[in-house]
């Protein structure tokens, strides 16, 4: 073979082994390619991630729980102006191409080959097909190995799904910033209005968006954001998707996105909103996919009276913290250049929009002068508020405060230091109406409703009444206030439990002893009735299943939440049934199927055709946890603290109300639970360090008028209805009152009777007399009671730091 041929023949099996080797690189290439190539006909069942959406009682929009907030919205209603805006942002071929078009993917390569040689990312020409197959089903990567699998599940989508399920895939997937993803949410978030309400220059501003969101930033990158939205609506006149009057109106219009994110349309509601959350993800039927489910969730909220709980417990919180002093300013400055900056770093409250970061410019006694650092306002401080302020820390040149403008001046406020909680519950189903944990949400989440276990003084005490009346007891049952003492107190010494009037008052009706709250009344009842009946009780109410049976717990000395007390509190109000509270009325998923319903009862008679028969009758929610006669006594001896007790400043309401103080020792907690025959509302007043609220700030004082105050909006639209009178009660006149008997109890009336002609007159008596009249009252007193032979001569004054006395 001759040399030439020799090459020849050489260069041919070369050039068939390059081929060969090429045609294997690129099987095992395309082998890579294919192995893990996801399947296109997946997205005819995909559902992707949607925030699950709170909703009042009333159907306000409360709240939403979410990974990703989407508003999932079908194609169909999609408006076509949205459609459209997209399409000529994005793709105007859209339903000419069959997944790629060839001559933006020809633009896109050449554009690439220069980003390539410079180092820079790989841009591309891709079609709303091509976007949809890399937002779900690829990842972000830019690579030549990325484009082409894009490429194929491109070609894929196009032979598996219709161009209309293209495009809602794409209308609800994509991100467009502000934490929206999707339109609909985009539409929310940006200008607050559903995709129905948006014109053509702010649809066209969405669809400007895919390409950076952060690059169109409407607040940063105001200008930027403007040039993209009318070259926008630019391409949609080009296409004939808007006319050309549109084009100049909507290029002449500013950008009106909202500064931030649109919350929920009803913002004073995140205690609640975050307490449904809690108990929505703990539930397993549908708790894991809380915030990508897409559920609807119904809840029990009232939103007038969420406001009315919410503005009655911060001026509640905040005439408490004036009471106690100006505590001085949170910052100063040297007026510098960027002085304002630094003082609006401090954020008053959310809930408080109207105060105002301010500096003191001048002081002159009692005139303060002051310039707020927002608007560069001047004016000076209402003379009350200096001479406030000056009193306890003087103002000075330099300090920063808060302020609220007032008629040309401005007031002096000051974030509370102390906190509390309030909660509105229905007594006869258990539904919360209203719910708020603290001063402010955006301070501290701690929800102090729910989550604060404190010692509720006093308004324990309607227990340890409610298991007597259980027994043998009734409210006309004579009761001695006077000294006794028991083993077992701090540090081995006895325990002497004292009235807060630190006086005795003889013997007494139970009524009297739970209107004036009587200490020593209280332990008497709990000692003979035993602490085991009292805790029990108390169990099976609902309000903690820990306590421990001593008899200091009668007097408040447990610890308990403002949410499970005011929920116990319902079954003296609708007859002696236990209801548990709650928050989600029902959830229903994306699909409209109700998966979760608080109320299970079922009306099996309800959708039977008349026929003459009575009408169908559901059973009353709860458990029988007391018997309705004593629930019925215990609210009107309730009823009695109101008009006769210790929260005689309710009687202004003109309503049948009832309720309880609690005040715990050394002034740690205020408490008022207080109700209605509809409504049962717990207001609770502490610091979160448990320290003292400081010298006469009892439940009366700090927590009875923030109950007052909000009653004074709840009952406004509600009817005043006396409480109901039980089945199988005698009634029988008492002092002037009413009783309720069980039948047969009131048989010991005339022996009551005489007994209480033999008590004491009404007031403090001389500790000697109580003695000698409580061994003499004795004969006539409730059997059961031991009120001589345990009544031990006066002890030693405990200190007060070991004197658990000190709750009423």
């Amino acid at each position: 073979m001759k040399v030439a041929e020799r090459w020849f023949v050489m260069a041919g099996v070369a050039l068939l082994g390059a081929i060969a080797l090429a045609g294997l690189i690129v099987a095992v290439y395309a082998a890579w390619l294919f192995h893990d190539l996801p399947d296109a006909s997946d997205l005819a069942d995909y559902r992707p991630a949607t925030a699950t959406r709170v909703y009042a009682g009333d159907g306000t929009l409360i709240g939403e729980f979410s990974d990703e907030r989407r508003i999932y919205v079908p194609y169909e209603q999609i408006p076509p102006l949205v459609v459209k805006a997209f399409l000529a942002a994005e793709d105007r071929n859209f339903f000419q191409h069959g997944g790629i078009d060839v001559s933006g993917l020809g633009r896109a390569m050449l554009k690439n080959v220069l980003n390539a040689a410079t180092g820079r990312r790989l841009e591309g020409g891709s079609t709303i097909t091509q976007q949809v197959a890399k937002n779900v089903l690829l990842t972000n990567e830019s690579s030549i190995g990325r484009k082409l699998k894009e490429a194929i599940l491109s070609s894929r989508l196009e032979t598996t799904l219709s161009k209309p399920q293209i495009l809602e895939l794409y209308l609800n997937e994509i991100f467009l910033g502000y934490r929206s993803y999707g339109v609909a949410s985009a539409a929310y978030n940006y200008f607050g209005k559903s995709l129905e309400q948006l014109t053509p220059d702010e649809a066209a501003f969405l669809a400007a968006l895919p390409k950076g969101p952060n690059n169109y930033h409407p607040k940063r990158h105001p200008a930027a954001a403007k040039g993209r939205r009318d070259w926008v609506l630019g391409e949609m006149a080009q296409n004939g998707f808007i006319t050309q009057a549109q084009l100049v109106e909507g290029q002449a219009r500013p950008l009106n996105a909202q500064a931030a994110p649109r919350r929920a349309e009803y913002q004073d509601a995140d205690f609640f909103v975050e307490e449904a959350r809690r108990q929505a993800a703990s539930n397993p039927d549908f708790g894991a996919q809380l915030n990508a489910g897409g559920f609807y969730m119904r809840t029990t909220l009232d939103p007038s009276l969420q406001t009315a709980a919410r503005d009655a417990l911060m001026r509640g919180l905040e005439n408490y913290d004036r009471r106690h002093g100006w505590r001085g300013a949170w910052g100063t400055t040297d007026f510098a250049p960027g002085w304002q900056a630094v003082a609006l770093r401090e954020q008053a409250p959310p809930e408080r929009r109207e105060w105002r970061a301010a500096a003191v410019e001048s002081v002159s006694g009692n005139t303060v002068r002051v310039r707020t650092a927002r608007d560069d306002e001047t004016g000076t401080l209402l003379t009350a508020d200096a001479a406030w302020a000056n009193a306890n820390r003087p103002l000075k040149r330099g300090d920063l405060i808060f302020v609220e403008p007032r008629s040309g001046q401005f007031a002096l406020k000051q974030v509370p230091a102390v906190n509390g909680a309030l909660v509105a519950i229905e007594p006869q189903s258990g539904r919360v109406l209203a719910m708020v944990g603290g001063y402010s949400y955006a301070l501290s989440s701690f929800n102090r409703a729910t989550q604060a276990q404190r010692q509720p003084g006093s308004s324990f005490k309607p227990f340890v009444y409610a298991a007597a009346l259980e027994g043998d007891f009734t409210p006309a049952s004579i009761v001695v206030d006077g000294p006794i003492s028991f083993a077992g107190g701090p540090n081995g010494r006895r325990w002497t439990p004292e009235n807060y009037s630190r006086q005795y008052y003889g013997p007494s009706t139970l009524r009297r002893g739970l209107e004036l709250s009587r200490n020593v009344m209280t332990v008497r009842l709990a000692d003979s009735i035993g602490m085991e009946k009292v805790v029990d009780l108390a169990a099976r109410m609902g309000v903690a299943s820990n306590l421990q049976p001593n008899l200091s717990v009668s007097l408040g000395a447990g610890e308990v939440t403002p949410y499970n007390l005011t929920a116990a509190y319902s079954a003296f109000v609708n007859g002696g049934r236990r209801v548990n509270p709650y928050l989600i009325e029902y959830v229903q998923d994306r699909d409209g199927e109700t998966i979760y319903r608080a109320d299970q009862r079922r009306c099996r008679e309800c959708g039977r055709a008349f026929a003459g028969q009575a009408s169908p009758f559901l059973e009353p929610r709860g458990t029988q946890v007391i018997d309705p006669i004593t629930a019925y006594q215990i609210s009107s001896m309730l009823e009695g603290v109101i008009q006769r007790g210790t929260a005689a400043s309710a009687r202004g309401l003109g309503r049948w109300v009832g309720g309880k103080t609690g005040t715990t020792n050394e002034y740690r907690s205020a408490w008022f639970v207080g109700f209605t025959t509809d409504i049962v509302v717990g207001v609770f007043i502490g610091f979160d360090d448990n320290r003292s609220l400081g010298s006469g700030e009892a439940g009366a004082s700090a927590a009875v008028p923030v109950f007052i105050d909000f009653m004074e909006d709840a009952l406004k639209e509600r009817p005043a209805r006396p409480f109901v009178r039980p089945r199988g009660a005698i009634f029988r006149s008492v002092n002037g009152i009413e009783e309720a008997f069980r039948p047969g109890t009131e048989r010991r009336r005339e022996d009551e009777r005489q007994a209480q002609a033999a008590a004491v007159p009404e007031g403090p008596q001389n500790y000697n007399d109580v003695i000698r009249r409580e061994a003499e009252a004795a004969a006539g007193v409730t059997p059961g009671l031991n009120t001589q032979s345990n009544s031990p001569p006066p002890p030693t004054k405990q200190e007060p730091a070991e004197d658990l006395s000190g709750l009423y």
